[in-house]
């Protein structure tokens, strides 16, 4: 059983609240996503069946949405945010790095490579260029992959964001997938990494406003990347272990 948290910023679903004039780009949020983000998305992981249980959690809970308890009982966190990296507390940050050098999976959607989480455990700025509104065909460059399993050659997005390289961001273990726009941008947008005993894979289309999450592919891939970031160790101490005794000195028997 692997034990999924999806983590959405939910501001769009509410950016109303904050200021009317919003409202209209709120309401086209929800046209898409009516019940959020992050239940697009448990909705999606939830596909799984048996294989996964599902926790949701959101910027404006206690603690982010993130305690310690949270983490601690989360095998693979999903990361989605865009217009609120700023407001993440850094203790919340702090502690969703070190679960991942403990070994927990974490899989950074869309707008979040430029979330405190991700450029925390990139070391880079994670800069990109982007623009709204382009025809995106992905392609699968590393079909052995198990997050590429049961993908065809390449597929079609009618309507997603562009983002385009250089993507600022340290050599990937692994790009599985490259998109390609019909401006002429490409971008690395299937991209895996290590940090300490956790996998990490960033994965790029799924703008609020278009439909990539109902894309069955997209749906494919992101259950396929909860299945293989799961963690099949975790390092349970803080820091360096200490090491009580020596192969030397119990062959000298002095300990």
């Amino acid at each position: 059983m692997i034990r999924v948290t999806i983590w959405n910023e939910n501001f769009h679903e509410r950016m109303a609240e904050f200021d009317e004039k919003f409202r209209p780009y709120q309401e086209k949020v929800l046209a898409v996503h009516p019940n959020g983000l992050h239940n697009t998305l448990a909705d999606l992981v939830r596909e799984l069946g048996d294989e996964v249980t599902i926790r949701t959690a959101t910027l404006d809970m206690p603690d982010a949405g993130l305690p310690q308890e949270v983490l601690d009982d989360t095998d693979v966190l999903l990361w989605w945010g865009h217009m609120a990296h700023d407001q993440v507390p850094d203790e919340v940050v702090d502690r969703v790095q070190q679960a991942v050098l403990n070994g927990m999976g974490l899989i950074v959607l869309h707008s979040a490579h430029h979330s405190k989480v991700f450029k925390r455990l990139m070391g880079t700025t994670c800069d990109i260029c982007w623009r709204d509104d382009t025809f995106e065909r992905v392609f699968c460059v590393e079909p052995s992959h198990p997050i590429a399993q049961g993908l065809p050659r390449y597929f079609e997005l009618d309507v997603e964001e562009c983002y385009g390289e250089r993507f600022d961001i340290p050599k990937p273990d692994d790009v599985v997938f490259m998109a390609w726009h019909d401006i002429g941008e490409v971008l690395r947008c299937g991209c895996t990494f290590t940090r300490g005993y956790g996998k990490i894979f960033y994965f790029q289309p799924g703008h609020e406003t278009n439909r990539s999450y109902y894309n069955q592919n997209v749906r494919t891939i992101i259950k396929n990347a909860v299945k293989w970031a799961a963690p099949h160790c975790r390092r349970t101490v803080h820091g360096a272990p200490h090491i009580d005794v020596t192969l030397e000195e119990l062959r000298l028997g002095k300990k």
